[in-house]
């Protein structure tokens, strides 16, 4: 009889994941389905927008760049053309754009349908430890995608966009490789920026420790610094860090955040 409750206790839990994964997808469809209605606004307005010489990052940093004398950080865009070249190529590009917009607008919702289907489980000093948990991984990932969209992807566009190996090679950009880096950076972030949450996480079970976050300091900068010329291959320093600045804060949060973990875990019980 035991063994029987046991059985049907997993098959009810399976089956209410099964419910939930359901509800994210319908969520994402649905989102999915509004994206796809509003596709002027979603590629004039938002997608497209960072290849233009008049987007806001662009802006800001070319008032930034001649206050500071550094005219690199005027960007200009004027020649970047996006071309088409396959026959369903702006459609598949369309479909793609509405998913993951669908995909970025639904996140709360499905953290939120993750959170309810856990939380049963937890013990009462766990989710007064967790309290508010959806709203800061699903922030996170916002922030992330935020990010991505005014810093990294604008550089990146630039840079990649008018590089040439030789003046008589111009660029001719597929509409295709053009969404495919936007979305792949911008989707990216998103989860780099949950890098809290995961460092929270694996201190809780004990596979991590401040102690080592602190160690391996010097070399988590080293990282980022590699990691932001890769995203921001722009040879001048400040676009280097205006990436390495905000994901070296990511961990200094991560870190103080373990450390919070790590000394209510060694609090001894009651």
């Amino acid at each position: 009889m035991e063994n029987q409750e046991k059985e049907m206790t997993f098959w009810d839990h399976l089956d209410e994941l099964r419910g939930v994964l359901i509800h994210g997808v319908i969520a994402v469809i649905v989102t999915t389905i509004v994206a796809i209605a509003f596709k002027e606004f979603l590629f004039d307005q938002v997608v497209l927008a960072p290849k233009n010489s008049d987007f806001i990052t662009y802006r800001i940093l070319c008032k930034i760049g001649k206050l500071l004398s550094m005219n690199s950080l005027c960007f200009d865009t004027s020649s970047l053309h996006l071309i088409n070249i396959s026959l369903a190529g702006q459609f598949t590009s369309h479909m793609m754009i509405s998913f993951v917009a669908g995909c970025i607008v639904s996140s709360p919702y499905i953290v939120w349908e993750f959170w309810r289907f856990i939380k049963p489980g937890l013990t009462e000093e766990e989710i007064k430890h967790t309290r508010g948990a959806v709203w800061i991984i699903s922030s996170l990932f916002i922030i992330g995608v935020l990010f991505s969209y005014y810093l990294v992807v604008p550089v990146m566009v630039n840079f990649l966009g008018n590089y040439q190996v030789s003046a008589s090679v111009s660029n001719q950009i597929a509409l295709n490789s053009y969404v495919g880096s936007v979305t792949t950076m911008t989707l990216l972030m998103g989860l780099i920026f949950e890098f809290p949450i995961v460092v929270v996480f694996l201190t809780r079970i004990g596979i991590l420790n401040p102690m080592i976050l602190k160690k391996y300091r010097k070399h988590t900068i080293v990282v980022i610094l590699i990691v932001a010329g890769i995203i921001t291959p722009s040879p001048d320093i400040f676009s280097q860090l205006v990436v390495s600045i905000p994901l070296y804060v990511l961990y200094e949060i991560s870190l103080q955040l373990s450390t919070r973990m790590y000394r209510k875990k060694q609090e001894p019980a009651g």
